[in-house]
């Protein structure tokens, strides 16, 4: 009888150690992101990626980055980066369902897969992690994602999410993008060049906002009648150093898809 009752002793002893293990983690994890709601981060993944880019070279391209609290940053560059990336992103969890199904669908039917990642969901890849989606990326991208949204403000996703998104080859914060482009602190963007900041997110790789092409004119241009389109529906209401979102906010104009092919969902 006790050789019988041995393997689910064995599986007992088992599920008490992941669960303790799970519960270790998931401590670990709300401890260290829940610090990041009043402790600005020094760097990111993407950034020290970069600086890594090109390893026993002696030959480096320096990161351009200044970290600026929420107050010093134009609202914008809030009302653009929200217009362009995440139009629901002050009524969202943290993922847009809706969002994910109209890719998918678009995509069963023949059209390149575009992106479907919220705001805080680039935000936790960008701090976090690492570009390439394979699944488990995806899976610890979304998992990091479920913490930031209940342990920060919508504001705070905002403020890191603006001080660690890339937007040039070496470029990385809404400052440093700024002085580099347009020889002027954050505070300081006006719409037109906070929508040519937005408008390279999906490949600051390659796109321009100092020079332009006329494909990134066309996001241009669409980003800032987003941005008046969802100004006139009350959802950019309270958006912009020093106030804090509001808690409720009023539905937003239906979402448009941004002209021209977008790269591959990131």
């Amino acid at each position: 009888m006790k050789r019988h009752h041995r393997p689910s002793r064995i599986l007992r002893t088992l599920g008490r150690i992941l669960a303790g293990a799970a519960g270790v983690l998931v401590l670990l994890t709300a401890l260290g992101i829940g610090s990041l709601r009043w402790v600005d981060p020094p760097t990111s993944a993407f950034i020290l990626r970069h600086e890594q880019s090109i390893p026993g070279s002696t030959y480096k391209v320096p990161v351009q980055h200044r970290w600026v609290p929420w107050e010093a940053m134009s609202p914008q560059a809030a009302f653009a980066v929200i217009a362009a990336e995440d139009q629901r992103f002050l009524r969202h969890h943290g993922f847009d369902f809706g969002a994910i199904t109209a890719a998918l669908t678009d995509w069963f039917r023949g059209a390149p897969l575009r992106g479907a990642s919220t705001l805080s969901q680039q935000t936790a890849k960008n701090l976090f992690l690492w570009p390439e989606s394979t699944l488990g990326r995806k899976a610890l991208e979304a998992y990091l994602t479920v913490f930031m949204e209940l342990l920060w403000p919508k504001q705070r996703i905002l403020e890191i999410y603006l001080n660690i998104a890339q937007f040039g080859p070496n470029i990385y914060g809404i400052e440093a993008a700024s002085q580099a482009y347009f020889h002027k602190p954050a505070a300081a963007l006006t719409l037109e060049e906070a929508a040519r900041l937005a408008a390279v997110l999906p490949g600051p790789g390659h796109m321009r906002a100092a020079a332009p092409s006329p494909r990134v004119m066309q996001r241009v241009d669409w980003i800032r009648d987003q941005v008046r389109q969802l100004h006139k529906a009350g959802y950019l209401e309270g958006i912009g150093p020093p106030q804090q979102a509001p808690a409720a906010t009023p539905e937003p104009l239906p979402v448009s898809t941004p002209p021209g092919p977008l790269p591959p969902s990131r």
